[in-house]
């Protein structure tokens, strides 16, 4: 009987196996007819494109993951387990087609975020990311940016001390030491709270985060990537359940201090009859962990689970991001002096002959325009965010032809950024390509950094100021050198882009 019944599923299972095979296969074949502008990429029945991922470590999959489309062009269709298809893209004309479908919704990606940021601002849809960005937009107005402006100088000065021990004349990693600072500055600017990383390193949050995206990253590229039920009986997902407790452990620490910052307040108000602020409030208003402990949504605080939703995504977000730029401007500075000392030239002319100490202000560098160049130049060629995905959540039209709910498209930033029919000479540094004039020339959708329409980075602004307050301050203090040819740039992505090894400059005091 036992025999019996094991044959019947198995044989279901075949059977289920192969319509499916076929199906998604005909599939393919009618899209690569109608949608004449798109390639199928070579793949084989059951593992799809997945015998083309030779080398499956974050640094190859990319590579590979990329090359696709200087090997077979900007529109793709590939096909993953049972040759289940998705499209890959980095048309601009495509990429708006997408982008401003309304029946479109987030990937399966961001799936494989939640257990880590549950269904905070990046992850959640509908009306409840409606909600949500509502309520965190006011955190990211120029006013506030301008007195966050006050943590950024401060804890980018620590950083300036730190680095005065490597002025040495050898080749050490940027990118650790901006992390930490990063860190800082977005756990006291939006959180309220100072954790001093800078002087007492919590490498265990650092590599819990590198380690989860790394995770998501090979489940996303797995064979069973569209199975989410298989990953609970993997080692990996016994790994990210512990990883989970070190990252969620600190956010919670984030928000106990936080509270217990407010209800002191609290207490000194009722005892002198006004708030009396002291250097963690300064000047400044609210911040982002402050809303989401007040908020009120149909009469309801939000639970401190979903409070760490959102501080989750943000301490993340918040310092994965503008690490990559900072240390990857440092990087392609190192290499080309005649840039560099642009750069200084504009920063001695506009902040001053003391730019080394000066307390640096939201005219000020919105004055820095060589700067603002060098900085969307970095963004262009490695952007902070390579790729992002969305999901049909209906049937939609693409050059015409309607394509069937609950595809995947994957808009490949990193692709579309080095196209040399956009850009000629891709990897070359050229902060020109952004010039008032070259940039009115820009094809729409073919530069979008921090995304594009309605659902784009909220923090924009905030990643601005933030890099081009230590940039500044930086090459004000220090001259950058390249590296060594064994230390050279190399780059893997999980959710942000990263050195596979770290950043590597020389710098020497001004």
């Amino acid at each position: 009987m036992f025999l019996l019944l094991l044959a019947t599923v198995v044989g279901i299972a075949l059977t289920w196996m192969v319509v499916s095979i076929i199906r998604n296969r005909a599939t393919v074949a009618k899209l690569d007819k109608q949608l004449t502008n798109f390639t199928v990429i070579p793949s084989v029945p059951v593992l799809g494109s997945a015998f083309h991922f030779k080398d499956p470590t974050p640094e190859g999959i990319f590579a590979t993951f990329t090359g696709f489309h200087r090997k077979y062009g900007r529109n793709l269709i590939t096909q993953s387990l049972f040759n289940f298809p998705s499209m890959q893209i980095c048309d601009p004309k495509v990429i708006e087609q997408v982008m401003q479908a309304r029946t479109i919704e987030k990937t399966i990606i961001y799936d494989f975020m939640m257990p880590w940021l549950g269904s905070g601002l990046v992850v959640s849809t509908g009306s409840k990311w409606a909600q949500r960005r509502k309520i965190i937009t006011p955190t990211f107005h120029f006013k506030i940016l301008e007195d966050f402006l006050v943590i950024m100088n401060h804890q980018t000065d620590v950083l300036i001390e730190k680095l005065q021990k490597n002025t040495t004349g050898k080749d050490f990693d940027l990118y650790e030491h901006v992390t930490y600072c990063a860190l800082d500055i977005i756990s006291e600017s939006a959180m309220g709270v100072k954790l001093n990383t800078q002087i007492q390193p919590n490498s265990e949050y650092v590599k819990a985060v590198k380690e989860i995206s790394d995770i998501i990253l090979k489940r996303l590229f797995s064979f069973l990537r569209e199975y989410k039920w298989a990953f609970q009986f993997t080692k990996a997902h016994q790994r990210q359940e512990e990883l989970l407790k070190v990252v969620h452990g600190f956010a919670h620490q984030v928000i106990s201090e936080r509270k217990k910052q407010l209800q002191d307040a609290r207490e000194r108000q009722r005892a002198q009859e006004k708030l009396e602020e002291d250097d963690i409030y300064g000047k400044r208003r609210m911040t982002l962990l402050d809303l989401l402990l007040n908020v009120e949504i149909d009469g309801k605080p939000l639970t401190d689970s979903e409070i760490r939703e959102e501080v989750d995504t943000f301490m993340f977000a918040g310092h994965d991001t503008t690490t990559s730029c900072i240390s990857f401007a440092a990087y392609y500075l190192s290499r080309d002096a005649a840039i560099q000392q642009r750069v200084y030239d504009e920063i001695q002319c506009i902040v001053g002959p003391d730019a080394k100490s000066q307390e640096l202000t939201y005219g000020t560098l919105q004055e820095l325009k060589y700067l603002d160049m060098v900085i969307k130049e970095t963004l262009r060629i490695n952007p902070s965010v390579p790729i992002i995905g969305r999901r049909s959540a209906g049937d939609m039209l693409i050059d015409g032809v309607t394509i069937p709910k609950g595809m995947d498209f994957g808009i490949i930033i990193y692709a579309l950024h080095n196209d040399p029919e956009l850009y000629p000479d891709p990897k070359r540094f050229d902060p020109e390509r952004f010039s008032e004039e070259a940039s009115a020339k820009r094809q729409p959708y073919s530069y979008i950094p921090f995304s594009v329409g309605s659902r784009n980075c909220i923090g924009q602004r905030y990643a601005m100021l933030e890099v081009k307050t230590m940039l500044v301050k930086l090459l004000a203090n220090y001259r950058f050198l390249p590296c060594e040819e064994s230390n050279q740039l190399r780059i893997k992505t999980d959710m942000t882009l990263k050195p596979v090894n770290g950043t590597f400059v020389k710098i020497v005091p001004r």
